[in-house]
């Protein structure tokens, strides 16, 4: 279905429905927050079939992933809701008056307020979890902040079917007129008017490095910068210590195999850099590997548009000097389908080719082979920000590259052991994040209710009376929050 795209008119309509929203949603109890989230999780259960339905024409995407996807969804409403209520987010600091100070110490209590207006991008890999009623729209709601949704073109129907369902959570809720809003447009132009619009006042994005990048460089052209929070892809650097993988080879390599081709590579977690040392366990793990690859068939990709991306950047890779190929899929992709592939290269190239070090959006990664572990260490080095990096390793291997350990947590937003970063955990440890270029800004993360934390800025009451202070930061504490009151966290009145 062919979805009109917004005119400057109906953006402008949109954000100024969103500020007048703002300015009665943010003084709302946080239960009436809690209740909305509620109820748009209620109405993606009572659309479920059709919404499947809908999105597997869309994405080709199997409906079982979907429908995982879409729990995932209501989970991360009703998580971030129960959060919202907790008020850990809310960071609410008391320090009470010293009159007889010299000079006196006056009555100063913060908390963390909401910025005003989020407008959020649309995913093409994840229709429901990143993209309308996905974890950023959670946690600008969580945080009181409406939201305008820029749906992306190549889910439109699905993006229109969950924005109803949004609309109808926020009739039965009885929430501000405005509160939601949801635009539809093909080209950047209608993105970039969004972000440049005065009443927007910060942006959540899912998506490639060149599509964040240049609304984080719209947002700051502004007069009036505002924060933009692109999670914009990463290569997850794998680095196979030794001791490990003599112990276990075959075994990291199928549970790479399966890292490597899951849901056709479409993941910003994907593998798609490993690093090893020249070894006989090295040979091991690469045979494997490449017998697994092989016998992994390929899949069609999310759209056109990904699957000629996918050709396109694995071939300008495997052209690259020295980039051998050591197994495809042993059957022929058809039309917009992703070809799993595993190449290799010394490390000596790719410490000198900066085009090994990007992204290919799919399946496919590439095996780095070092002389040894100060190569090895180098290729950390030499790596750009990244959401995850893995290590496999034993407890004596990391022991012993600990320098190397130092270097790779300079890169990565999470780090694991002897586990792939394919599958991300809806929970308040996770961090989804990472240092640019992977994120704009590094300090937050677009998983679990921390999430929260980026649509809000804190501001400071002093010496007001306590009738007249937000209940957050009264002095009977009559939501039950923790604070810390003069330097002791509690949640006993004062």
């Amino acid at each position: 279905m062919k979805f009109k795209d917004a005119t400057t008119e109906d953006i402008n309509a949109a954000m100024e429905k969103s500020w007048d929203a703002f300015l009665t949603y943010r003084k709302l109890p946080l239960q009436r927050r809690v209740e909305f989230m509620y109820a748009i999780a209620n109405e993606l259960d009572n659309i479920a079939t059709p919404l499947i339905e809908i999105a597997s024409q869309e994405t080709n995407l199997p409906k079982g992933r979907l429908e995982s996807e879409r729990k995932r969804t209501v989970f991360q409403l009703k998580s971030y809701a129960d959060a919202c209520k907790r008020g850990d987010w809310l960071d609410a600091r008391i320090d009470t008056a010293i009159p007889d100070k010299t000079p006196p110490k006056p009555d100063i209590r913060k908390m963390m307020v909401p910025l005003g207006p989020v407008v959020v991008f649309g995913a093409s890999n994840f229709p429901f979890a990143y993209s309308t009623a996905g974890g950023d729209t959670a946690c600008a709601f969580a945080a009181g902040c409406p939201v305008v949704v820029k749906a992306h073109p190549a889910h439109a129907e699905t993006s229109e079917m969950v924005a109803n369902a949004i609309f109808t959570a926020a009739k039965k809720s009885q929430m501000p007129d405005g509160i939601f809003a949801h635009i539809h447009g093909e080209g950047f132009e209608t993105g970039k008017a969004l972000v440049l619009h005065p009443r927007t006042k910060a942006v959540g994005f899912t998506g490639s490095f060149a599509g964040g990048k240049a609304l984080f460089d719209v947002a700051n052209q502004r007069k009036e910068p505002i924060p933009v929070f692109s999670e914009m892809g990463s290569v997850n650097p794998v680095f196979l210590l030794p001791e490990k993988l003599q112990q276990s080879a075959e075994q990291t390599a199928r549970m790479y195999a399966a890292s490597i081709t899951a849901s056709v590579g479409q993941f910003c977690t994907n593998p798609g850099i490993l690093i090893g040392i020249k070894s006989e366990a090295l040979d091991r793990f690469l045979k494997s590997l490449s017998e697994e690859i092989k016998n992994v068939a390929p899949g069609t990709m999310l759209h056109p548009g990904i699957a000629k991306a996918f050709v396109e950047k694995r071939q300008k890779a495997l052209s690259q000097n020295d980039v051998h190929v050591a197994a495809v899929s042993s059957q022929q992709p058809q039309e917009n389908q992703g070809q799993p592939t595993i190449a290799t290269v010394s490390a000596n190239e790719f410490l000198k080719n900066a085009i090994l070090h990007q992204e290919v959006f799919g399946p496919y990664s590439i095996l780095v082979i070092c002389e040894n572990d100060q190569q090895m260490e180098q290729v950390a080095l030499h790596l750009e920000g990244q959401l995850t990096s893995s290590i496999i390793a034993t407890e004596n291997d990391v022991q012993q590259h600990e320098s190397l350990i130092e270097a790779i947590k300079n890169i990565c937003g999470r780090f694991i052991m002897n586990g792939v970063p394919t599958g991300v955990e809806v929970c308040l440890s996770m961090n989804h994040g990472g240092p640019y270029p992977a994120t704009t800004d590094s300090r937050f993360t677009s998983v679990g209710a921390d999430g929260i934390k980026r649509f809000v800025r804190p501001m400071a009451f002093q010496n007001w009376p306590d009738s007249l202070l937000p209940d957050e930061l009264k002095n009977g504490n009559p939501l039950g929050l923790w604070r810390t009151v003069n330097d002791e966290f509690t949640r006993e009145g004062i």
